[in-house]
């Protein structure tokens, strides 16, 4: 499909009107150094690959608790279907009730290369790397580049490679966490928008025998369109504040026209609810009503009151650094350009008529609003943010330095370019934008190569002394349960394939998940507290078999097992019988 002609705002900005006797050079040029940023963004791509099951970076800049918990919590579907014979566990912290999409996902790759952090990690950092792609495709379609061999531009690559280089994404792109495959399927749901959006355009503008064809086409990609806004749902509830930024593409790639607008959002919106309402009618309601009303029970300090909503704004603003500090910076000075250039004098530049530019700004608006409202802002959940903002980013300041020093404002002015003093002073603010952006990439890249060069492997060498001492236990006591209790339960059955139990989140009190599954061992982080011990105290006497240092949060950095010896039967526990059926 021929990608829809850029916005007058974006067209005027490219190369394409650079002067003609340095058009043919700076061409070379400017695919010479896209190539070189491109070759750049590989490598760290690669990068992500090397140390796997290493430690989340330690004493980093981000105090996220999910590098004990998060990745086990939502890989818990897929871990038990291959462990246990089924995904479900009533009573335990069952989270895939209500989000699905990525434990689904990771059993297909759990069943060729078997459970593992290396696989479910593995995985995670696939989907960052088709991100990019989707980056990569989405901005050469709306700068007007797919099939342009007369208007290169390093915007797209640029891009790319900033996303590539964010020390935020490397450390959470390689986690198993919800955020990558969101990530990813926002961006293929904002192509797939720009596709259906430019077939009903043309629909309208074809002949009688070609409209029929643009029409099935346009119904075809609106129908992917609801699966895609379905599955972002699925994969993380939070989904639903980037949908009105793919509502967005679709009102702009319809040429901001009602009638092909509303009927694609129709089809799409349609086919979203019936597949998301099929999946709550026939599969939650009848079986898992609790475990998905329980998943949003527990975030009970998400919602805006008066008193607390200006610290959380704060709170919200200040977390943006964990994005990159001079990243935001520009992204805050190219918003307020956009701004200014759209409510220019004669008013043809709006809004609607810069397609990209407003879905990055919902986009970055839409989650925003999400951090408000959750009022707890952890730094997993700006990851999501850094695609549009580098987007962002770019397409404001690239035109302006790659325009200054090829000519493009003295072409537009019908002058020759400046030179001496004159000239240098036109080209300061460009180059100025340029060394911000040049900064940007060399500080994220330098701090993501501290990272891959320095692994440490606190928490799996832990997790795996903690399975030796309860194979050398049960080899004393075969008849000893082996099944885990702990809040990093989940993480440690992710890395060694031990069965586990959660001992802070579960629709059951603790004391019933207790007694009725009965796990043989205890591991808690620094010390066991109040409420985990009268839950155990009743019925088992805790032994501390090891301590185990392991990642670098002060309140939890040593993981300490205990062995359950139930009381009245010592040195035994029972097998739980209804872990397996």
């Amino acid at each position: 499909m021929t990608p829809m002609n850029p916005t007058p705002a974006l067209a005027e900005a490219t190369i394409e009107t650079i002067d003609p006797q340095v058009a043919r050079p700076a061409v070379r040029i400017v695919r010479a150094v896209e190539a070189a940023m491109l070759l750049a963004a590989a490598v760290f791509f690669a990068l992500h690959f090397v140390h796997l099951e290493a430690d989340f970076p330690n004493r980093s800049a981000w105090p996220d608790w999910s590098k004990y918990t998060d990745e086990g919590w939502y890989s818990l579907a897929a871990i038990r279907h291959f462990q246990l014979g089924h995904w479900y566990l009533p009573g335990d912290f069952n989270p895939a009730a209500a989000v699905p999409a990525w434990p689904a996902v990771e059993a297909v790759v759990f069943r060729f290369a078997g459970v593992s952090l290396a696989a479910a990690r593995g995985l995670a950092v696939v989907l960052f790397g088709l991100s990019l792609v989707c980056c990569y495709r989405l901005m050469r379609r709306w700068l007007g580049l797919a099939g342009s061999s007369q208007r290169p531009s390093l915007a797209p690559a640029l891009a790319v490679l900033l996303v590539a280089v964010n020390p935020l994404d490397y450390a959470f792109s390689r986690l198993a966490v919800l955020e990558p495959l969101l990530i990813l399927l926002t961006l293929a749901a904002l192509l797939t928008a720009s596709a259906a959006g430019e077939a009903s355009v043309q629909a309208e503008q074809a002949g009688e025998k070609l409209r029929r064809r643009l029409t099935l086409r346009g119904a075809a990609w609106t129908v992917v369109l609801g699966l895609l806004l379905t599955s972002m749902v699925l994969t993380k509830t939070t989904g639903a504040f980037l949908i009105p930024a793919i509502f967005w593409m679709l009102w702009t790639a319809s040429g901001c026209r009602v009638r092909p607008f509303l009927r694609a959002a129709a089809v799409a919106g349609s086919v979203g609810a019936a597949v998301w309402g099929g999946y709550f009618g026939f599969f939650v309601r009848p079986h898992y009503l609790a475990d998905y009303r329980y998943l949003f029970e527990v975030n009970t300090n998400t919602g805006i009151r008066p008193d607390i909503f200006w610290p959380v704004l704060e709170s919200v603003l200040l977390g943006l650094q964990w994005i990159g500090g001079m990243l935001v910076v520009l992204a805050l000075i190219a918003i307020a350009g956009f701004l200014v250039r759209l409510g220019a004098k004669n008013g043809r530049n709006n809004l609607g008529a810069n397609p990209l530019f407003g879905t990055l700004l919902v986009w970055i608006v839409g989650y925003s609003a999400f951090l408000v409202y959750h009022a707890n802002p952890s730094p997993r959940y700006y990851v999501v943010l850094v695609v549009p903002i580098s987007m962002l980013v770019v397409m404001f300041f690239e035109p302006l330095v790659v325009g200054a020093f090829w000519g493009r404002s003295q072409v537009e002015a019908g002058s020759t370019p400046t030179a001496g003093v004159d000239g240098l002073l036109l080209r300061l603010p460009a180059l100025a934008a340029g060394v911000a952006l040049v900064f940007a990439v060399v500080s994220g890249a330098r701090e993501t190569i501290g990272f891959v060069r320095h692994p440490e492997y606190t928490y799996f060498n832990a997790a795996e002394q903690i399975r030796q001492a309860i194979a050398l236990e049960r080899g004393a006591d075969p008849a000893h349960s082996e099944l885990v209790l702990s809040i990093s339960g989940a993480q440690l059955s992710l890395v060694t394939g031990l069965e586990s139990i959660c001992d802070d989140f579960g629709t059951m009190e603790l004391r019933e998940r207790v007694a009725t599954y009965k796990p043989g061992w205890f591991a808690t982080w620094n010390y066991v507290e109040d409420d985990k011990m009268d839950a155990l105290a009743p019925a088992y006497r805790l032994v501390r078999v090891g301590a185990y240092p392991a990642l670098d949060d002060p309140e939890r950095n040593l993981l300490i097992l205990y062995r359950l010896d139930a009381i009245g039967a010592p040195g035994g526990g029972e097998q739980p019988s209804q872990l397996r059926h």
